[in-house]
């Protein structure tokens, strides 16, 4: 689940608990936006602390080897964490 979806389920249990007045048998609305409004906040969380990339790039900058266009070589390592 990502972002955009945790976003989704929030609005669409907002609009769920406070915005429909509408009465179904056997179905409590009210329930059914605060559980979205719940696994959304849940999902949003859980993207956003375990399964978003740390992501950390070193720069290292040399100058040997062959320079292209005239400037020093540039070596580039992303590092993940």
């Amino acid at each position: 689940m990502g972002i955009g979806v945790g976003l989704f389920l929030i609005a669409v249990g907002a609009v769920l608990t406070w915005a429909v007045n509408a009465t179904v048998n056997g179905v409590d609305i009210n329930t059914v936006g605060v559980i979205l409004m719940i696994v959304g906040a849940v999902g949003l969380v859980l993207d956003l602390i375990i399964f978003a990339p740390r992501r950390h790039s070193s720069r290292t900058v040399t100058s040997g080897g062959v320079p292209t266009a005239g400037g020093t070589v540039v070596q580039e390592r992303d590092t993940y964490v």
